[in-house]
């Protein structure tokens, strides 16, 4: 996949959602009992804190 150039307040608003969102999936897995769907749920938690973790060491 190819490279998305934003705007800084496109980058922040990104973020921000982002961030949102990795919040509201920690909780939902908190709370799910179904072992195959906590398992897809802690997969997707991992992609998007890797994200997240390559985002904010761009914008130091």
């Amino acid at each position: 996949m190819g490279n998305l150039e934003l705007t800084s307040e496109e980058e922040k608003e990104l973020l921000s959602f982002i961030e949102r969102y990795y919040h509201d999936l920690r909780v939902e897995i908190a709370n799910t009992d179904d072992r195959e769907f906590r398992r897809t749920l802690k997969h997707k938690e991992g992609v998007i804190r890797n994200i997240l973790d390559r985002m904010k060491v761009t914008n130091i």
